[in-house]
C-alpha cells in the first residue's frame, strides 16, 4: 500500500520499519506489562526527526505528507500501540500553530517541535466535559497582557512527560452559540499556576502517561492565544482533529496487522489432530476475514490522508477511516487471540497486549459513535435536496 508515496518517502517507511523491528519490538511487551515510558525509544524517535515528520522545512521539520505519516504510524503501531499516541497529540498541537498560529508563535514554537525538544499535548476533555466539546467548563479570563486561566483537564496524553499545551478554554462562558466562545491557548509546562495532577491507571495503552491538569489562576501570555483572536477555538479543534483521526486510523491498522501476522505464524506451527490448524476450515476463514478488514482499513486510511494532503476540510474522509480502521483493529485482535487458544489469553504472548490497547482506539479523538454523527453531517450536506 505505498504506491502513493516517492522513493524517497518509501525507504523513509521502511527504515522506520526496520527500527520497530529491531529495536520496539522485542522489548515492548516486557516495558507495557511493567507500565514504563519508553525513554530511549521516544529519544531514538527524535534522531531520526519523527517529531517533525509533518512540519514544514522551512520550520525545521521534514515536510512529509499525510500518506507518509500514515504509513509510518501504522509501522509504529505494529510494534507498539502506545508509541502512536505519544506523536498523535503532538501532530495536532503542530498542525494547529501551523494553520492558525501567528507567524510569531509559528517561530517561536514550531522548530522546537520539529526537534522534539518540544513535546505537545492537546488538553480537551474535562470531568464533565468529553464529546460535548462546548461543555467545556475551563475559564480564561483577560487581565492586562495575560489571560487567567481556571479549571482542570483529563485524559491528557504525554501529560507528564510533555512540555507544550495546547489548551482549549472558555473567554467567553455567555456566547451563543456556545462553540463562539471557545478559545485556545499555547501554555508552556513553568507557567505560573499550572500543575500536572495525578497519572490515570489504564486497561492497555501503557507505557505512555495520561494524566489531569489543573489551572489554578494560570498566567498565560496574551500572546499565546491561538492566532491572537477569541472565538476562533473550534474552528481550529475541528481542523487538528481531522488530523488527530488519521493517526488513530492507522494505529488501528498497525494493530490489526500485528495480531494478523502473530496469528497466521501461530497457524501454521501448532498442530491439532495431526495438522497446523492453519489447515482447518475454521481458521481459514478467520484469516480470510481478518486480512480483507485489514486491507480495506488500510485503503480508507490512506484515502484519507490523501485527502487531507490535498486540502481543504476532509471530516467525512478522516471520520470515516477512523471508524473503519479502528473497528477492525479490535475485532482482529479478539480473532487472533481466539485463534491462539488458551496461550493468547496468557501475558506471555503478545497478542493479548494488543486486545487490551485496540479498545482505546474506539474512544479516543472523538468516539467512534461522535465520528458517525460526523459523516451524517457530511453525508447530509453532500446529498442536500436542491
Amino acid at each position: 500500500m505505498l504506491f502513493e508515496l516517492s522513493a524517497e518517502d518509501q525507504q523513509i517507511v521502511q527504515t522506520v520499519r526496520r527500527f520497530i523491528d529491531r529495536e520496539v519490538i522485542p522489548v515492548a511487551s516486557a516495558m507495557e506489562h511493567r507500565n514504563e515510558y519508553p525513554t530511549a525509544i521516544v529519544q531514538q524517535m527524535r534522531d531520526m526527526g519523527l517529531f517533525g515528520m509533518l512540519i514544514p522545512q522551512q520550520y525545521g521539520g521534514l515536510g512529509l505528507s499525510f500518506a507518509t505519516y500514515a504509513a509510518i504510524v501504522e509501522e509504529i503501531s505494529r510494534g507498539w500501540m502506545s508509541l502512536g499516541g505519544v506523536i498523535n497529540s503532538h501532530y495536532v498541537v503542530s498542525h494547529d500553530i501551523l494553520e492558525f498560529g501567528t507567524e510569531d508563535q509559528r517561530q517561536r514554537y514550531l522548530p522546537r517541535l520539529a526537534t522534539g525538544d518540544l513535546r505537545a499535548c492537546v488538553c480537551i476533555t474535562e470531568p464533565n466535559a468529553g464529546s460535548d466539546v462546548q461543555a467545556i467548563q475551563l475559564g480564561a479570563v483577560k487581565d492586562g497582557d495575560h489571560y487567567v486561566l481556571n479549571g482542570t483537564k483529563m485524559f491528557t496524553t504525554n501529560g507528564r512527560t510533555g512540555n507544550l499545551y495546547l489548551v482549549v478554554t472558555k473567554t467567553d462562558k455567555t456566547a451563543k452559540p456556545a462553540h463562539r466562545g471557545i478559545s485556545n491557548f499555547i501554555v508552556e509546562r513553568d507557567t505560573p499556576g499550572f500543575s500536572v495532577g495525578a497519572d490515570i491507571d489504564k486497561l492497555g495503552y501503557k507505557g505512555v502517561d495520561t494524566t489531569s491538569l489543573n489551572f489554578d489562576d494560570a498566567l498565560v501570555p496574551a500572546a499565546n492565544l491561538l492566532g491572537g483572536v477569541e472565538g476562533r477555538g473550534m474552528q481550529q479543534v475541528l481542523s487538528g482533529m481531522e488530523v488527530g483521526r488519521i493517526n488513530p486510523a492507522a494505529r488501528g491498522v498497525g494493530i490489526a496487522r500485528a495480531a494478523f501476522e502473530d496469528a497466521i505464524r501461530y497457524a501454521q506451527q501448532r498442530h491439532t489432530f495431526g495438522v497446523p490448524i492453519a489447515q482447518h476450515q475454521a481458521i481459514q476463514l478467520k484469516l480470510a476475514d481478518m486480512a480483507t478488514q485489514i486491507e480495506a482499513a488500510r485503503l480508507l486510511t490512506y484515502q484519507a490522508a490523501v485527502a487531507k494532503d490535498r486540502g481543504g476540510r476532509a471530516d467525512k474522509e478522516t471520520g470515516m477511516a477512523k471508524l473503519f480502521a479502528t473497528e477492525p483493529g479490535h475485532t482482529v485482535a479478539l480473532e487472533a487471540l481466539r485463534i491462539h487458544g488458551g496461550y493468547g489469553y496468557t501475558k506471555d504472548l503478545r497478542v493479548e497486549r494488543y486486545y487490551r490497547d485496540a479498545p482505546l482506539l474506539m474512544i479516543g479523538e472523538g468516539t467512534n459513535e461522535i465520528q458517525r454523527l460526523i459523516i451524517a453531517r457530511a453525508l447530509l450536506k453532500e446529498y442536500a435536496e436542491g
